[in-house]
């Protein structure tokens, strides 16, 4: 076990990351575009974000030992990410996937299948786990990547190779990554089901959109959410752009979303969890760390990036505790 690692992080990150192509200023898809280049996951945006937050991180993954493996590292690691966990695979490459902005939304095109995160495995951990973080966080990417990243993601959540560190889980559905899992062999949208929720009732603090719950299990709010994910110490549901409501043993707190004009919806979930890491990491009470992802996600929902710069944590909360007081002097 190579002692490098043996240090303290906030936040341990593990999955996949790609690289995206998305064309400037918001132009569409088509053989005149120009283009930017960016790294894109759901569990390296997290780090990315929570180190623009003031935290350190770092991201566990594996990329090619090509080119765009060495863009991701680089801009990641420009944002405040330790990479040093990260394996290069010399047979497999990095994946990509292209961004088209169109005016009905963003569609996305993946080209992922054979990639170096396919072939993440259990045997990946040993290098992992002589660090010490605070949390780790998953999503549920991860185990449609590919039955070893299935493995390796239960092994995470319920095995607990890192002991009595809380695991952080965002759902995160993506029905075309399990279609493709599945490959016609089995109920996807079932299979995708089962799995998830059993990753999100192992997990300590669980992120899902009221969306997806409903596409997933069949629930029709976050109260129905909470009755079949009831084994988490923190659930967070998501409703888009009314409210989050975070359930704890304490009860039920609501806060309402952010109102912004929306770019592009990409990533403002991986911002919102980012977020609410960022203030219960900081032991902030729970409507504070909702407050923090509402404004993580109205960053990026407001830029063309999924990694939009956001202020440290405690110049966050002045500001929020500042806009609050206005309230209260406005009210009275």
């Amino acid at each position: 076990m190579n002692d490098t690692y043996r240090n303290t992080t906030d936040a341990l990150t593990v999955g996949e990351t790609m690289v995206m192509v998305t064309p400037r200023e918001g132009g569409r898809l088509d053989a005149e575009s120009s283009f930017v280049l960016r790294p894109g996951g759901a569990e390296s945006n997290v780090a990315a974000l929570l180190a623009e937050l003031g935290h350190t991180t770092h991201w566990a993954g594996a990329l090619g030992a090509d080119r765009l493996g060495d863009l991701v590292t680089t801009v990641l690691e420009g944002h405040g990410v330790d990479t040093s966990l990260v394996r290069r695979d010399p047979g497999r490459p990095t994946a990509v996937y292209f961004k088209d902005p169109t005016p009905h939304g963003t569609e996305v095109a993946y080209y992922r299948t054979g990639s170096a995160a396919t072939a993440l495995s259990t045997a990946d951990l040993p290098a992992w786990t002589a660090l010490c973080p605070r949390v780790v966080h998953l999503s549920g990417i991860l185990p449609a990547l590919s039955p070893s990243c299935a493995e390796l993601a239960r092994h995470i959540v319920c095995e607990r190779p890192w002991g009595d560190v809380p695991v952080s889980f965002d759902v995160n559905y993506r029905p075309v990554l399990w279609d493709r899992a599945a490959d016609g062999r089995t109920d996807s949208a079932g299979q995708a089901a089962r799995t998830l929720l059993d990753l999100a009732q192992h997990s300590d603090i669980v992120f899902v959109g009221r969306d997806e719950a409903a596409a997933l299990w069949g629930t029709t709010d976050a109260e129905s959410v909470r009755a079949l994910v009831d084994k988490p110490r923190h659930l967070v549901v998501k409703d888009a752009a009314k409210e989050a409501v975070s359930f704890t043993e304490g009860g039920a707190v609501r806060v309402p979303s952010r109102r912004v004009r929306v770019v592009d919806p990409v990533g403002a979930g991986d911002a919102f969890a980012a977020g609410w890491l960022s203030g219960w990491l900081h032991h902030r009470h729970e409507t504070l760390c909702l407050k923090l992802g509402h404004y993580a996600a109205a960053q990026v929902l407001t830029s063309a990036s999924d990694l939009a710069p956001l202020r440290e944590t405690r110049q966050v909360i002045a500001s929020l505790e500042s806009e609050q007081d206005s309230a209260h002097q406005a009210r009275n």
